[in-house]
């Protein structure tokens, strides 16, 4: 008989299949699982088998993000910090000591600021030259939808009151037309083209700091939503590349191939070429990120009705839908065709339903080819819409982390569109009751890339912590079963990895273990469970 290399046991082991199978005991042969039981599992220790006693704690498939920056959140873990606040003196304080400690840079970069944290959200030059006035600072905003430049910045990239707005974003500007150092969208890239790029040394060190990071919470596997240049960030692909062929990429990692909203259906013969060359070993790029409109917080995402203004009364901004509705039909047809995956994506109403119809135009030109089309963050959409998710076999990829009450969604979101609109936010249930496979993913940086406390929110639509009692929109949590599975099994299917997600005999031993059953705890106690052990094919990558 053969023996195990890898024995849990004791334990609680949750398997994400379909039946929600709950099970005590796993044992692993090389790379994959070999069983999945209770005590006749044991029977395949034997002297060389390393037994893992779980002492009643949590055995779960490896998490996966469906949609991440890895790369570019290591990055700018090296950079100058301001998440885990909301405060103006701490990002001055913060901002001033980074400058001060790193005297050689030419620029001062990074972010994590909150729109929060400042009037309508929009942060001025002005309070950037009160701490670095000789320097150019740009720093982009959480969602990274938007940067915050000092006047020195706005002086180098020739930005003035005559500068005109680019197509695809918005310079925010003083009463006399004066660039007030907000950028939104497109128009950071007036300034972030000017900014020292990265060297591929940087890439590889950010994407190993960020592997670190995410296999200490449990991810084994993600969808890196931006391989390409955009908005004057340098292309991370050559890190992922390399870190595959000399096997220090030890997650498995699917790439989204950028598609650059200045052209045309002309650069898809370079997307085939670069799924060709970009595919080797843990690391393939089989999918294209279409990136159809913006953010509510800045009025960019895509609505079929226009915005509120701080009235209530209805503006003449219904948002930008970056690529023509009629041509992005178009070019998803033919990327159906070739058989490449579409990640869209999708916040406002009107975008969705965009994404939608190009997911319904590919369908009727190609029939139904499993390409697993995804559209991500669904922060509003449309009633009449959730049914044509099922049927178009279009997954939603959900962020969960983001639907629930705290000052952006309260002062910067539902006032300006409405409680009718505001209701339809982040509808993770009524998706579910429509027939919908869900998936899920973190947008880091732009929010935490913690699982867990993504699955707290899922299932309480609360914040970690929070203690106003307040629930945000409750009809739409999920149970946690099916929580867990839109971070295993569904974003798993989505990747393509379909030997992993779920704990049966033969799939990649791609495995997790938290220091609770959290499953037997306090549905508002999701976010105090921590990982303690996280494997990759049946290896050991993080132990707490």
């Amino acid at each position: 008989m053969t023996t195990a290399d890898l024995v849990f046991t004791r334990g609680a082991v949750f398997t994400a299949d379909p039946a929600r199978t709950r099970a005590t005991s796993l044992a692993v042969v090389g790379d994959r699982i070999a069983a999945v039981g209770h005590d006749e599992v044991r029977e395949l220790i034997g002297p060389g088998t390393e037994v893992v006693d779980l002492r009643g704690k949590l055995l779960l498939p490896g998490f996966q993000d469906a949609h991440i920056h890895a790369v570019f959140g290591g990055t700018e873990l090296a950079e100058c910090d301001l998440t885990g606040t909301v405060g103006v003196e701490e990002y001055l304080g913060r901002i001033r000591a980074y400058a001060d400690a790193h005297p050689d840079h030419l620029w001062i970069t990074g972010g994590g600021w909150s729109m929060e944290s400042f009037d309508g959200g929009l942060p001025t030059r002005q309070l950037l030259d009160s701490v670095v006035p000789d320097r150019p600072v740009l720093l982009s905003n959480r969602d990274h939808h938007g940067a915050w430049a000092n006047t020195r910045a706005l002086e180098l990239a020739g930005i003035t009151a005559s500068t005109p707005d680019p197509a695809d974003g918005r310079i925010e500007r003083e009463p006399d037309g004066t660039p007030s150092g907000m950028l939104q969208e497109g128009a950071s890239a007036l300034v972030s083209r000017l900014v020292p790029a990265s060297t591929p040394a940087d890439r590889l060190a950010g994407l190993l700091r960020a592997q670190k990071l995410l296999h200490s919470l449990g991810v084994t596997g993600w969808q890196d939503a931006l391989l390409g240049v955009f908005s004057g960030r340098p292309d991370p692909s050559d890190a992922y590349l390399t870190a595959a062929r000399d096997g220090s990429l030890t997650a498995r990692v699917t790439g989204a191939l950028w598609w650059d909203r200045e052209r045309g259906a002309e650069q898809i013969d370079e997307l085939v070429a670069l799924r060709e060359k970009l595919n080797h070993g843990r690391f393939r790029a089989g999918s294209v990120k279409i990136m159809q409109d913006g953010i509510a917080e800045n009025f960019t995402a895509a609505m079929t009705s226009p915005y509120l203004d701080g009235c209530g009364c209805a503006t003449a901004n219904s948002g930008l839908s970056f690529v023509d509705p009629r041509e992005l039909r178009s070019h998803v047809t033919r990327l159906d065709a070739l058989d490449f995956q579409v990640h869209f994506h999708a916040l406002g109403d009107r975008a969705v339903r965009e994404a939608l119809d190009a997911i319904e135009a590919a369908v009727e030109a190609n029939g139904h080819r499993g390409n697993r089309h995804h559209l991500a963050h669904l922060q509003v959409v449309h009633p009449d819409d959730l049914a044509r998710f099922a049927r178009l076999g279009a997954i939603a990829n959900i962020q969960p982390l983001w639907a629930a009450h705290e000052p952006q969604m309260d002062e910067l979101t539902i006032p300006f569109l409405g409680p009718e609109r505001a209701a339809w936010q982040y509808p993770f249930g009524d998706l579910l009751r429509a027939g919908a496979t869900l998936a899920a993913g973190s947008d880091w940086p732009v929010s935490s890339p913690d699982p867990i406390e993504g699955l707290h929110v899922a299932v309480n639509r609360m914040e970690p912590g929070a203690t106003d009692g307040r629930v945000f929109l409750p009809e739409q949590r999920l149970d946690l079963a099916t929580a867990v599975a839109a971070y295993t099994a569904g974003t798993a299917h989505v990747n393509g990895l379909d030997d992993t997600g779920s704990l049966r005999p033969g799939n990649l031993a791609d495995l997790v273990v938290l220091d609770r059953d959290i499953f037997t705890a306090p549905p508002e106690e999701i976010a105090e469970a921590r990982v303690l052990r996280t494997y990759v094919g049946g290896t050991l990558v993080h132990s707490a």
